[in-house]
């Protein structure tokens, strides 16, 4: 891949969680859409990433916005009844990625999400 943020964007699309999660530096700073603090490190995005995958149905990206420091990937999915839409905002450092905020709308799925993630996390 050319990039990190098209390497990542390849991996999700797999179903490939290790790989996109090797894209990352070891102090990764996750943004969640559902939680104040953010995570740090690998492992804990990892566990994330994971989860989501099994909450997250009909995952798809839906477009693709980028610079030399960061990248936008819009997605679309169901959490349940609920559709919802969102953003994961990657930003790199040296051809490595070091962050990933998520956020999603409308407010009925991230609460959909926020339960069905702390279900499963716990």
């Amino acid at each position: 891949m050319s990039d990190p943020f098209t390497a990542f964007r390849a991996a999700v699309e797999r179903d490939d969680i290790d790989t996109a999660v090797a894209l990352f530096a070891e102090d990764v700073v996750f943004h969640s859409p559902v939680v104040h603090k953010p995570y740090v490190g690998r492992e804990a995005l990892g566990a994330i990433l994971r989860a989501v995958t099994t909450v997250f149905e009909d995952f798809r990206y839906t477009g693709s916005y980028g610079a030399d420091d960061g990248h936008v990937l819009r997605f679309e999915a169901r959490v349940g009844d609920r559709e919802l839409e969102g953003v994961d905002i990657l930003r790199a450092a040296d051809g490595v990625l070091t962050e990933l905020t998520v956020m999603v709308r409308p407010y009925s799925a991230a609460t959909a999400l926020r339960e069905r993630m702390a279900a499963l996390l716990q």
